[in-house]
């Protein structure tokens, strides 16, 4: 096949939406209520976060981190396809799949690396509290929060360079989205230094979740000891752990699908929600799950909504 002289001219053609027109307005009007849901719980959380003084502590900002991270990889993904499903043709530029892919990897590795911190935040306020004001200063929240983003930026940024130089061949994506591995299937030419790389950044975040596992270990350990850490970790630990279990069953089921699942067919539709998942449900789920558990934050966002406005009486 020849190859094509200039990738910046491609315009890659999305092969996930495949139904009818009423079928992709339907399905506009449930992205479109997804879409919003997600945006309004995720800075319904970080607005009351940052106004409520009370909760100012490193694990709130870190949640505020959380939900952001949320919200911009959910806006590297629905913008996209709530164009796709109301447009006659699903196409994307070449300049325009690899902003998409740096949107949505550095999504998935500041998702991976926040997790990381909010556990070693959890570790110290549960098996080292007296210590916990001292360790965890603002300087140090700073700084993690910092390295979350220095190394997710970096490993996007690799990761983005090393796929924006492979010459590409063909230009159909069998996705509703672009996604690094449907891009480098379709070059012409050696991809050994891609894969690689993608077992590099598959041995890092699975140390991550060791770290992670790791800390549970010993929360799990200081939560049996004392009833007030029993507490804690069922208020702080429990959410962290469902939203690790959450993400990574997400992901990785993408990246089994990539690889291995099929291309279309009858349920072409929850083979593509399927696919999305990590992109769909995460960012959704997080704020709900720390809003309902964390009763500070509840309490919080229960009053902000119920409080009735003061109306003051004209002097006389």
């Amino acid at each position: 096949m020849m190859m094509m002289p200039n990738n910046s001219e491609l315009v890659f053609v999305l092969q996930g939406l495949n139904d009818s027109v009423t079928n992709r307005q339907l399905f506009f009007a449930f992205a479109l209520m997804s879409y919003l849901f997600t945006i309004f719980v995720n800075l319904t959380l970080i607005v009351t976060v940052c106004l409520e003084k009370t909760l100012h502590d490193p694990i709130y900002i870190f949640l505020c981190n959380l939900c952001f991270n949320g919200l911009c990889g959910a806006s590297s993904f629905y913008p996209k396809l709530l164009h796709d499903l109301l447009a006659d043709a699903q196409v994307i530029t070449y300049a325009g799949c690899l902003l998409q892919l740096f949107g949505v990897y550095c999504y998935v590795f500041c998702e991976f690396t926040s997790l990381t911190v909010m556990a070693y935040d959890r570790y110290l306020a549960i098996c080292k509290p007296l210590q916990y004001r001292t360790l965890m200063t603002v300087q140090r929240v700073a700084q993690l929060l910092l390295l979350t983003w220095c190394f997710t930026l970096l490993e996007t940024a690799i990761g983005i360079t090393l796929t924006a130089s492979l010459p590409i061949c063909r230009r159909h994506i069998k996705k509703i989205f672009c996604t690094n591995w449907e891009v480098v299937k379709l070059s012409c030419s050696n991809t050994t230094v891609n894969n690689i790389y993608g077992f590099v950044l598959m041995f890092s975040h699975i140390s991550q979740i060791a770290l992670i596992l790791v800390s549970y270990t010993h929360l799990v350990r200081a939560s049996l000891r004392l009833h007030s850490d029993r507490r804690k970790f069922i208020q702080t630990c429990l959410p962290h752990l469902a939203t690790l279990l959450i993400f990574t069953s997400s992901l990785v089921f993408d990246t089994m699908y990539a690889r291995y699942g099929g291309g279309g067919g009858t349920l072409q539709a929850l083979q593509n929600l399927l696919a999305a998942e990590f992109l769909v449900v995460p960012p959704l789920i997080n704020p709900i799950i720390y809003g309902i558990n964390l009763h500070q934050i509840r309490s919080r966002i229960l009053h902000n909504f119920t409080a009735r406005p003061v109306i003051q009486k004209p002097l006389p």
